[in-house]
């Protein structure tokens, strides 16, 4: 939490760190979905702590969300219209390992993308406002320079 606070990254990385971090939260974890939602977490410039924050705390949530996530993802996999999308998914090599056929695994994505956006317009609004009073305030403080790295650099590193 600290490190979200201190850190140089703009409200823009902290509100996409976030964002990702729910989405990674929200669907069930041990399939190749949840895996490289991960690995598309780690290998793009977001902020790490706001996606753990947000991933710690909304696996809690979609553990309550699963019976809404079963009847979204029951709907959408039962559509008419998506069906052929469906097969031709799964003709793929690597989709069935996404799980994607598990009504809560489809069900807690969608759920995920629909909240990506106003998640992410939420967050970066939040951080916009608020890390910079929250920075103000720590440089007022010797703990605050240290977190910051001003100390460290203004002195040469001297321990």
């Amino acid at each position: 939490m600290v490190k979200t606070l201190t850190a140089a990254d703009s409200p823009r990385q902290i509100a996409w760190g976030f964002a990702l971090g729910m989405l990674i939260g929200l669907v069930p974890k041990g399939n190749l979905l949840a895996a490289t939602l991960g690995m598309l977490l780690v290998a793009t410039r977001l902020n790490l702590g706001a996606a753990a924050l947000a991933a710690f705390l909304f696996t809690w949530i979609g553990h309550g969300l699963d019976p809404i996530s079963h009847r979204v993802g029951l709907a959408l996999l039962e559509n008419s219209w998506l069906k052929p999308l469906w097969a031709w998914l799964y003709g793929l090599p690597l989709a069935p390992w996404t799980a994607l056929n598990n009504t809560v695994v489809m069900g807690s994505f969608a759920l995920g993308l629909a909240a990506l956006a106003p998640t992410y317009f939420g967050v970066r609004r939040a951080a916009s406002r608020v890390l910079p009073r929250i920075r103000q305030r720590l440089l007022k403080y010797h703990i605050g320079k240290v977190l910051l790295g001003l100390e460290i650099a203004a002195g040469g590193g001297s321990a």
